[in-house]
């Protein structure tokens, strides 16, 4: 089996961590949310040297699902990775999404921090809405880099839904 080694990154409210908990329980590949690790109570950032040796202890074992979207380490993960998956759903969407969030509840998805509420802020709001412009040229250079990834960008529901059942009838994952 080829795709030990997963990566999904995005922008926020694109439904990253609910398809990666989805992938895992599909596939029992261990799920890794960065998000758990960059941050610790209240929202405040890890000291970067340890994020990144954690980092590395993550993406350096045989399998691995990883949902986060750290781009100062994408190379990190996508170097190791087997299959990208790049969550680019609309702006609006993902704004709409963020907010829905702070009403519903997400306990069964356990992405986030010890001590870390969901808040919506306009720190958030602008890294969402400016995250494609970020990424786009690392894109672009990763995918130059390492042509052995597979790189899958999902751009909308629908695209979402085949991927689902391609990863479930355990096609793209053979």
């Amino acid at each position: 089996m080829k795709n030990h080694k997963i990566m999904l990154f995005g922008r926020p409210g694109s439904g990253k961590s609910t398809f990666a908990l989805k992938l895992h329980n599909a596939t029992k590949i261990p799920l890794y949310h960065l998000d758990k690790y960059f941050f610790v109570a209240n929202w405040d950032k890890r000291d970067n040297n340890e994020f990144m040796q954690l980092q590395h202890d993550i993406v350096n074992k045989d399998t691995w699902i990883v949902d986060g979207n750290c781009t100062k380490s994408l190379e990190t993960r996508y170097s190791r990775a087997d299959l990208c998956l790049y969550f680019n759903y609309p702006k609006i969407l993902c704004l709409w999404r963020m907010i829905k969030r702070l009403f519903h509840d997400r306990e069964h998805i356990d992405d986030r921090a010890d001590d870390c509420p969901e808040v919506v802020r306009w720190q958030l709001i602008t890294y969402m809405w400016t995250f494609e412009k970020r990424v786009q040229s690392i894109i672009i250079e990763l995918k130059d880099k390492y042509p052995n990834v597979q790189f899958i960008e999902i751009t909308n529901n629908q695209q979402l839904q085949e991927l689902s059942t391609h990863i479930l009838d355990k096609d793209i994952l053979q």
